[in-house]
């Protein structure tokens, strides 16, 4: 896919994944979704990348959410893609860094707090406006944002829709970690080389716990899943009893009862 929204850059293991329309605030609208969830798809599978950056170009805003004139999952009939976005990320067995630098508002604060960990410049600030434009979340947006910062700041951020300047966000648990603007890239790009030094399945497990936390079957299958993988790659008891089935032998369970 060609874009037109985003940036889309890959280079020592780190993906860079960049809402490419500062002039419009980095708000999405439904080919921004789509090119995203086409980005973070590549990520998925390509095995050269360990970890991922979500980064709003220019130095004001990160993002402000979904274009309104657009329809981007948020009516009846749509094929929600914002929804599927916010599963990839969420699901996705490589940690994702939100690096906010600048407003994250909305839709926008929602992407933030969806990413596993948010490293925010000291100019980003934090707002969800949905009661005061006739709007709202309540899917990832409310659950997850909850789950972050607790029942009751996340029900103050939803329902009086405040700003919150990024020491704010630090001290309520919304992001990680604040620098100066000018540090935001070094200080993401330190964080990824860090990540990059663990262990990539020990990451991809981890990130299907949580994912299982609130995913019901989808989550629960996924874990399944990835247990499957190296109980069925790796374990003497399945090879002995895939070797028997295929040659219609009786297996030999003394190659793998103890």
């Amino acid at each position: 896919m060609e874009y037109e929204d985003i940036k889309y850059e890959k280079s020592g293991g780190i993906a860079k994944i960049i809402i490419n329309r500062p002039e419009k605030g980095n708000m999405f609208r439904v080919k921004t979704v789509e090119e995203m969830i086409d980005a973070f798809s590549d990520v998925r599978k390509d095995k050269t990348v360990r970890a991922a950056v979500l980064r709003g170009a220019g130095d004001k805003f990160f993002c402000i959410g979904g274009e309104k004139a657009e329809k981007i999952g948020y009516h009846y009939g749509a094929t929600m893609p914002i929804v599927d976005l916010h599963e990839l990320i969420d699901k996705i067995q490589k940690p994702v860094i939100a690096a906010v630098n600048g407003y994250a508002v909305g839709g926008g604060n929602v992407l933030q707090a969806i990413c596993d960990l948010s490293i925010a410049s000291d100019k980003a600030i934090f707002r969800q406006v949905g009661p005061a434009m006739g709007s709202y979340d309540a899917g990832f947006g409310i659950w997850y944002l909850e789950q972050v910062v607790g029942r009751k700041k996340a029900k103050e951020m939803w329902m009086l829709n405040r700003k919150y300047s990024a020491q704010e966000a630090f001290t309520m648990g919304l992001v990680n970690d604040v620098v100066p603007y000018k540090k935001l890239d070094e200080r993401v790009n330190e964080w990824c080389g860090e990540l990059i030094k663990r262990g990539p399945q020990a990451l991809a497990a981890i990130k299907t716990s949580f994912f299982a936390m609130h995913n019901g079957v989808a989550g629960m299958a996924r874990m399944s899943h990835d247990m499957l993988l190296q109980y069925y790659l790796d374990t003497k008891e399945s090879k002995e009893l895939r070797r028997a089935f295929e040659k219609k032998e009786k297996a030999d369970k003394k190659k793998f009862y103890r």
